[in-house]
């Protein structure tokens, strides 16, 4: 139980979100889709084993930077485990992912297969040398656009029809924003460590407004190209409280371990709400 636990915990069900969320688009125009075993299967396999391999990949290659960062150790940012803990976690990594690999190639065939092959391929030359663009900015960043293929594996699995090339667009961008929100978090750490990252380069301030920049072209998008009010004032009411903290609230000073708690929280929140209105406009299909 504790070693499931430990995993749990490394697999950082408070930032499950992005990948469950990004799977979910698809769905948006489809009818008793809730009905279907693959549906079922496709979620399952993008939370806690997809996260597994993501995170648990990311922590292997990260032990010293973890140790030091307040922020981790619970289920919302994830583990702080030590070197001896996370021996064998390759391994068991492939023993959570593997089993999926095989019924998906089973029940949609070879581009299944290759699809997830490259889900895996994305994160090994994220975390691994020689590639590690984790530590490579702004690649890091422009990196996380892999989280789309998410949308494929759920297109692929489900029979759906292909999505518009907006629409692949704004997800990224989602991606990106949301992979700098967390790298902002961990500014002091990663320069602890020693780690490049484009957030330890720029600093609290820039790196905000960097995200400011992401969210209101997000809004705009939204509006722009599929007429969707409701997401669009929602971030740019985000937009004005990250104003807020660039120029009055936080400016360049960390926020305190609560405080990120709260804000991850509040995300939690926004992506499940944002998840049902998604679902239910379908506006992110119609351009």
């Amino acid at each position: 139980m504790k070693r499931f636990l430990l995993d749990l915990k490394i697999s950082r069900p408070g930032l499950w979100f992005p990948t469950i969320w990004i799977y979910l688009v698809p769905f948006s125009n489809q009818i008793d889709f809730w009905k279907t075993l693959p549906f079922w299967l496709g979620l399952l396999f993008v939370t806690f084993p997809l996260n597994y391999l993501v995170y648990g990949l990311n922590d292997y290659n990260d032990v010293q930077a973890d140790i030091i960062n307040r922020r981790k150790g619970n289920y919302l940012f994830g583990a702080k485990a030590s070197q001896e803990e996370l021996n064998g976690l390759i391994g068991r990594i492939a023993v959570v992912i593997m089993p999926f690999m095989v019924i998906f190639s089973f029940l949609s065939g070879i581009k299944m297969l290759l699809l997830l092959v490259a889900m895996i391929g994305v994160n090994i030359i994220y975390n691994f040398r020689p590639f590690r663009i984790k530590e490579r900015p702004p690649f890091e960043i422009l990196i996380q656009a892999g989280y789309v293929l998410t949308v494929f594996f759920a297109i692929e699995l489900n029979n759906l029809e292909s999505i518009p090339w907006q629409t692949i667009i704004y997800l990224s961008l989602f991606a990106f924003q949301a992979h700098i929100a967390g790298e902002i978090m961990d500014i002091e750490p990663d320069l602890k460590a020693g780690k490049r990252t484009t957030a330890t380069l720029l600093k609290h301030k820039k790196s905000k407004l960097l995200m400011l920049g992401l969210l209101l072209l997000e809004s705009f998008l939204l509006w722009f190209w599929f007429q969707d009010l409701v997401l669009a004032i929602f971030l740019l009411v985000f937009s004005i409280w990250l104003l807020l903290d660039v120029f009055f609230f936080f400016k360049d000073r960390p926020y305190t371990l609560p405080q990120m708690k709260l804000f991850g929280y509040a995300i939690n929140i926004s992506a499940a709400l944002s998840m049902i209105w998604v679902l239910y406009s379908g506006k992110l299909l119609v351009v």
